[in-house]
């Protein structure tokens, strides 16, 4: 999916939400089980996001699948995960499909992950730890239409520990003295000279919008996706002031505060409720 095919979604949607299909067998409900009694464990987690994705593809133009959660359920979690992309393509062609898989590394293994993601997933994007340079991200970045997602400032309390250290930075100018910025602002300005607005993203924490303002004056044109709406903190509100930009230039996660929303018999509906009440938000904003 191209930039400009991304930004036509969320402008006919009116809405740039991303939902998590953060999977865990420990919550599907029960009913999603006792369909079948026959079926395995593995399969409620394809009929779960099956029913998730049906009633909440009108408010949403990406979904962002965790591949931890597929995969801690074995061969047969890997199985739900390539059968759930397979009728996200099959039925909803037009949404984005994200592969949250933190990868990170370089030469052929970066190579195998690429083909992993992008050829036998058929993802449309994938989140990448940049740690490494760019030996582990630019074997992503020569397959056309396919984006990387680079971890850049997240939104988990311990960030601190590297993202925002302070590293000393020499000025252009010889008689200028040196200054300092945080390390996650290097990773971007390097970052993207690997790429284009076309192919690189950033993920961008919402439990920090004074940064997510600074870091859309770095990168302007540049998609985010946001963790931390909900759950963790954050608010539609703060991200899309911090943050859009005149494509939108957005894709706000939520996971547990839409999937998990209810554990009866009506999570659909509920999660249809939940979801479709973040894409209002998100409309006053697009408008």
């Amino acid at each position: 999916m191209t930039y400009d095919e991304l930004y036509a979604q969320i402008k006919k949607k009116g809405s740039f939400l991303c939902v998590g299909l953060d999977t865990d067998l420990e919550k599907v409900p029960a009913c999603v089980k006792e369909r079948n009694v026959t079926m395995s464990d593995a399969e409620a987690i394809f009929l779960f996001n099956k029913d998730i994705i049906d009633a909440t593809a009108p408010y949403t133009v990406a979904y962002k699948i965790n591949t931890a959660f597929y995969e801690a359920a074995g061969w047969e979690g890997v199985m739900q995960m390539e059968r759930t992309v397979i009728y996200l393509r099959d039925t909803y062609p037009d949404i984005f499909i994200i592969a949250d898989a933190k990868r990170g590394d370089i030469g052929n293994t970066a190579k195998q992950y690429a083909k992993a993601f992008f050829q036998r997933m058929d993802s449309d994007a994938v989140t990448l730890s940049p740690y490494m340079g760019g030996d582990a991200i630019l074997p992503f970045l020569s397959y056309k239409d396919k984006w990387v997602i680079l971890l850049a400032l997240t939104s988990n309390v311990t960030a601190v520990d590297f993202e925002t250290m302070p590293t000393v930075e020499q000025s252009v100018y010889q008689y200028e003295p040196q200054v300092q910025v945080p390390l996650y602002e290097r990773v971007i300005r390097k970052a993207s000279q690997w790429g284009s607005k076309e192919n690189i993203m950033f993920v961008v924490g919402a439990t920090r919008p004074e940064q997510l303002a600074r870091i859309r004056q770095i990168c302007p044109d540049n998609f985010f996706l946001v963790p931390g709406v909900g759950a963790q903190g954050g608010t539609v509100e703060e991200v899309a002031r911090a943050g859009m930009n005149s494509s939108c230039g957005l894709l706000v996660n939520s996971s547990r505060g839409i999937i998990y929303a209810d554990s009866t018999e009506k999570f659909a509906e509920t999660a249809a409720l939940k979801a479709e009440e973040m894409a209002c938000e998100m409309r006053r904003f697009l408008e």
